[in-house]
C-alpha cells in the first residue's frame, strides 16, 4: 500500500523535476535499449548483404501497424487512467485496465492472422523486389506472429506508466532488449539461420518482456486489478479509450505509411537505396523513442494534474518537459551529424553508395530532429488531457498531413534527393502547426483556471 501511495504522490505532489526523473527516465532508458536492439538487428543483418538489410526495412512498418493496436488500447487507457487516479475512482480504473489488456490481445490476434494470410502480397505492395522477397517473407512470418507478445507488452507498458510504475516498464523493456542483443548473433550466425534467426531472437525477447508484466500482475504490485472479473466493457469505457487510442493508432499507422512510402519510392532506385533509408529510419527512430520514453513520465503527471485541476503544476511540467526534451534533441542531433558517416558505415558492409546516401539523409534528419522535442511534448499533452480530436490533428501532422503531400511531390521533382529530405521538410511544417495549436491550448487552460478561481 505504501508503494502505491508513493506512486500517487509522484503524480500529484512531488516536485516536478523529481517526478519527471523518477517516472520518465526509467522508461526512457528502457525504450532506448529497446530501440538499440532494433539497431543491433540491423547491424547483424546488414552483414548478410543489402538485400537482407532491405528485407527487414520492408517488414518494419508492418510490425509498427500491428503494435499500434497495443498503443491504441494502452495509450487510450493510460490517458483515462491518469485522470481517474486524479479523481480517486479506483473501481472504474480497474475496469478500464482490464478491458484494455484483454481487448488488445484478442483484436491483435485477429489482425495478425489476417496479416499472415496476405503477407506475400503486402510485402510486394510495400516495395519488396524479387531479390528481397526470399529474405523478407520467412522473416516476416515469424516476426509478425511474435507481435502478439509485443501488443501485450505495449498495452501494459502504457498502463503501468499511467500509475507511475516506471521501473517495471523499464525492467520489461531492458530484459527483452538484452535478450535480443545476446540472441541475435547466436541465431543469425552460430545456428546459421540468417534473417530468420533475427526474427526468432526478437520473438524470444518479446516473450521475456511479457513474462515480466505477467509476474507484476500476479504479484499484485499494480494499483489496478487485471482480473477477468473486472472485464466489463461499456460504451463509456470504450469511448474514453478510443477517443485517445484511435488517434494514437492513426499516428502509428501514419508512421508506418511514411516508412512504406519511402520504401516504395526508394524501390525505383534499387535495394541499396531501400537499405540506406532503412538504416536512417532505425537510427532516427531510436532517438525519437528516447523522447517518447521520457514523455511517458510527463503524460501521467499532466493527466493527473488536469484531472485534479492543478493548473500551476500542469504548466510547470510542460515548461520543464519542453526544456529537457529539446536539449536532448539538439545534443543528439549534433552527435549524429558529426559522426554520420561512421554511423551509417556500420550497416553498409562497405557499400560506398549506401554510405553516401545514408549520410546525406541522416544529416538532414538530424537537423530537423532539433524540433522534435517541442512537437512531441504538445502532441503527447493533448492526448494526456483527453483532447482526442486536437491531439489527433497535431499527431497526424508529422507523418501524415505534412508528410504525404511532400513524399508525393518531392521525389518527382528532385529524384533520390526528394526521398532523402522528405521527413525533415515534414518536421519543419509540423512545428509551425504545433506553435499555433500550443498558443490556443494555453488560452483554453488559462480560461479554465480563471473560471475555477472565480
Amino acid at each position: 500500500m505504501k508503494q502505491k501511495n508513493n506512486k500517487i504522490e509522484l503524480l500529484g505532489s512531488a516536485p516536478i523535476s523529481q517526478s519527471l526523473i523518477l517516472l520518465g527516465i526509467p522508461i526512457m532508458i528502457g525504450m532506448l535499449i529497446n530501440a538499440f536492439y532494433n539497431i543491433v538487428d540491423a547491424y547483424f543483418v546488414g552483414k548478410l548483404g543489402e538485400s537482407a538489410m532491405a528485407a527487414i526495412s520492408i517488414v518494419f512498418p508492418i510490425g509498427q501497424v500491428v503494435v499500434g493496436l497495443g498503443l491504441m488500447f494502452g495509450n487510450g487507457a493510460a490517458s483515462y487512467l491518469s485522470r481517474l487516479l486524479g479523481k480517486d475512482d479506483k473501481k472504474t480504473a480497474n475496469q478500464v485496465a482490464s478491458v484494455a489488456i484483454y481487448s488488445s490481445v484478442f483484436i491483435g490476434l485477429i489482425f495478425i492472422i489476417i496479416t499472415l494470410v496476405f503477407m506475400k502480397y503486402i510485402l510486394k505492395y510495400l516495395g519488396a523486389t524479387s531479390t528481397i522477397i526470399p529474405y523478407a517473407l520467412p522473416y516476416a512470418k515469424i516476426y509478425i506472429l511474435s507481435c502478439v507478445f509485443n501488443i501485450f507488452n505495449v498495452t501494459m507498458n502504457n498502463i503501468v506508466a499511467s500509475e507511475g510504475s516506471s521501473k517495471t516498464a523499464m525492467s520489461a523493456l531492458l530484459l527483452g532488449a538484452l535478450a535480443n542483443i545476446f540472441l541475435d548473433p547466436i541465431f543469425i550466425y552460430y545456428f546459421d539461420f540468417g534473417v530468420i534467426g533475427a526474427a526468432i531472437a526478437t520473438a524470444i525477447s518479446q516473450f521475456i518482456s511479457t513474462l515480466v508484466y505477467i509476474i507484476y500482475i500476479l504479484k499484485k504490485e499494480s494499483y489496478f486489478s487485471f482480473s477477468i472479473r473486472n472485464f466489463h466493457p461499456t460504451k463509456e469505457i470504450f469511448f474514453e479509450i478510443f477517443k485517445i487510442g484511435i488517434p494514437t493508432l492513426t499516428f502509428q499507422f501514419l508512421t508506418s505509411l511514411s516508412i512504406a512510402l519511402i520504401n516504395i519510392n526508394a524501390a525505383n532506385y534499387g535495394d541499396t537505396v531501400i537499405a540506406a533509408m532503412g538504416v536512417v529510419t532505425r537510427i532516427i527512430s531510436m532517438c525519437t523513442l528516447v523522447v517518447f520514453g521520457f514523455l511517458k513520465g510527463f503524460q501521467p503527471i499532466a493527466g493527473f494534474s488536469y484531472g485534479a485541476k492543478n493548473f500551476d503544476r500542469l504548466n510547470k511540467s510542460i515548461k520543464i518537459s519542453i526544456l529537457w526534451s529539446t536539449t536532448f534533441c539538439i545534443v543528439t542531433g549534433l552527435i549524429t551529424i558529426i559522426f554520420s558517416k561512421q554511423i551509417v558505415s556500420q550497416f553498409a558492409n562497405g557499400n560506398n553508395i549506401m554510405i553516401s546516401l545514408g549520410q546525406k539523409s541522416l544529416i538532414a534528419n538530424s537537423l530537423s530532429f532539433f524540433l522534435f522535442g517541442f512537437y512531441t511534448v504538445y502532441s503527447s499533452l493533448f492526448l494526456a488531457l483527453g483532447k482526442g480530436c486536437k491531439g489527433f490533428l497535431l499527431g497526424a501532422c508529422r507523418q501524415g498531413i505534412c508528410f504525404v503531400p511532400v513524399i508525393l511531390i518531392l521525389p518527382t521533382l528532385l529524384g533520390i534527393d526528394g526521398i532523402l529530405y522528405v521527413q525533415p521538410i515534414a518536421d519543419i511544417l509540423s512545428t509551425f502547426v504545433t506553435i499555433f495549436m500550443a498558443i490556443n491550448l494555453h488560452k483554453e487552460l488559462n480560461l479554465e483556471k480563471n473560471n475555477i478561481n472565480l
